[in-house]
């Protein structure tokens, strides 16, 4: 029985986009066949809540929902003329025809083959008789997956596998740019279709790791970048590692903590686009882990000749 995407989401009707995002993102990372590989009932939940969060991203196939218009496997509910259209006497039935929602459908001097070829039209395209003694042909069911990626892989693109529950696996290509919740659609690489029907499609939805030197925010990379008291004061070439790799940057003299370094075009590729954003490093002076007395003696006379108050919002340029 196909469970409401609402209830599988542990959502009611009035939910937003965001918060039906984030239940599903939150079921995946509990309850994913790859981390309960011996708990059928986690496995339920995951796939369940991947179906459910398919049909509800869309608020046009949503709003479709809603309305009755498909049922919550995302299937074309039946029209209720079919019923209608096959009642007997007492439901409908008048000597002129069938009364159905869209008009009449007279049945004199018609094949009774071609109204029950309309009848089973919706059941998928049958070879042979319209009774379903032919061949059926139907496409193959649709697989959803997770995939776990490191934040370096999203940012930069790649190539990886997904090892599939029969031994198999996935090849799926990560493109450059991906965001986190991306889906990516992998035609043919569902199940198999019945017939000569086409194999469904291999839905893999992304869920892009935290990195712990690096934040993204766009299209922006942003990093912080530790810098001695000496090079802070007196300034210096200092190598910042970028997503590209490592890189040599001017910092200023007399920066202070909190300053922005902006490396233009740095950052993550835009989709579609071949301008890339920056990569944004913030400085911040870290002290010895000891101060030996040449330190504390330059700084107490220093200090003397040099007054100087930090907190002085006056003071500062």
């Amino acid at each position: 029985m196909t469970i409401d995407p609402y209830e599988a989401l542990n959502l009611t009707s009035a939910a937003t986009e965001a918060e039906i995002k984030k239940a599903y993102r939150r079921i995946a990372r509990t309850d994913h066949p790859d981390l309960n590989p011996d708990d059928p009932a986690a496995e339920a939940r995951f796939k369940a809540a991947s179906a459910a969060h398919d049909l509800l991203k869309d608020p046009a196939t949503r709003a479709r929902f809603d309305r009755g218009e498909i049922d919550a496997d995302g299937a074309q509910t039946a029209a209720r003329s079919y019923y209608r259209d096959a009642a007997g006497p007492g439901d409908g039935y008048s000597r002129g025809g069938f009364a159905g929602a869209g008009g009449g459908f007279d049945a004199s001097g018609t094949d009774p083959e071609d109204f029950f070829a309309r009848f089973a039209r919706g059941a998928g395209r049958s070879r042979g008789d319209p009774f379903g003694s032919g061949r059926l042909d139907m496409p193959g069911q649709d697989h959803r997956y997770t995939l776990s990626v490191p934040f370096l892989d999203a940012v930069r693109g790649a190539r990886t596998r997904i090892s599939l529950p029969d031994g198999g696996n996935l090849a799926v290509t990560i493109p450059e740019g991906a965001t986190d919740g991306l889906t990516l659609r992998l035609r043919g690489k569902g199940g198999p279709g019945v017939g000569e029907g086409p194999a469904g499609d291999a839905y893999v939805t992304l869920s892009v790791e935290e990195d712990a030197q690096f934040r993204r925010e766009g299209d922006d990379i942003r990093s912080t970048l530790d810098v001695g008291i000496d090079e802070a004061v007196l300034g210096a070439k200092v190598p910042v590692r970028t997503i590209d790799g490592e890189v040599l940057v001017a910092l200023p003299r007399g920066a202070s903590s909190g300053r922005v370094v902006r490396l233009r075009g740095r950052g993550v590729r835009r989709r579609g686009a071949d301008a890339r954003g920056d990569h944004l490093v913030e400085v911040r002076i870290v002290l010895p882990p000891e101060i030996d007395d040449d330190l504390r003696r330059f700084m107490e006379d220093w200090r003397k000749t040099h007054a100087h108050d930090p907190r002085d919002r006056k003071a500062r340029p």
